[in-house]
């Protein structure tokens, strides 16, 4: 199974570290970001994991619940968990799923047999309130994973959620934003109060608005 942008994330209910975790009711009206890992007790994911613990305040911040996934059982998360607060000077604190039949890994099309015939890819799902996929990433095994960047798109995603704007290559917080095509000139003087540049009749640019 693919899933694609605009699709109903799947729900499921699995074992984690918080216990079962029916995924659609833990994430209620949230954001949310499923991170997958190819196993427990393995390098690069450790340092990630450390470094999402890290973040969790900047996830809450952003409303977004944040879920890690490994084919592990739940004895070896705990160990593991053990090693990645000795490692990067914090467990992790979002639970973890215990994917043993691959169910979850199944439903999300994380096993791709090119890559490995046993192993889930390293992927990512940002899911928005209404239960829909809004971005999803995928990393090989030897690439540790930007979760700024993962920031940086969950910011864009709920700016553009609730305005009719796109965010620029490289777009930081703060930055001006592209009024969508869609938008005449006209519209675009009342939605975006702060004035629009109008670089090409299909490239304008305004501030980004107040408060979002």
């Amino acid at each position: 199974m693919t899933i694609q942008l605009g699709d109903t994330a799947p729900d499921f209910t699995q074992d984690s570290t918080i216990g079962p975790l029916s995924f659609h009711e833990y994430l209620g009206n949230s954001w949310g970001v499923l991170f997958s890992h190819p196993k427990d007790y393995t390098p690069v994911c450790t340092t990630e994991l450390g470094a999402v613990a890290k973040l969790k305040p900047e996830f809450d911040r952003r409303n977004v619940k944040v879920i890690g996934l490994s084919v592990g059982t739940l004895a070896d998360h705990e160990g593991w968990s053990k090693d990645i607060a000795e490692t990067q000077g914090m467990a992790p604190n979002f639970p973890i799923i215990a994917d043993t039949d691959r169910k979850v890994a199944n439903l999300y099309g994380m096993i791709h047999p090119n890559a490995s015939d046993t192993m889930t890819v390293r992927s990512v799902f940002i899911i928005g309130p209404d239960k829909k996929l809004k971005l999803s990433l995928t990393y090989p095994a030897s690439t540790g994973r930007n979760f700024a960047e993962i920031l940086r798109t969950i910011d864009s995603l709920q700016l553009t959620a609730s305005h009719k704007l796109a965010t620029p290559a490289d777009w930081q917080p703060g930055e001006d934003c592209i009024i969508v095509p869609s938008v005449t000139n006209e519209e675009a003087k009342t939605l975006f109060p702060a004035g629009f540049t109008e670089h090409k009749p299909y490239l304008r640019t305004t501030p980004q608005p107040a408060g979002s």
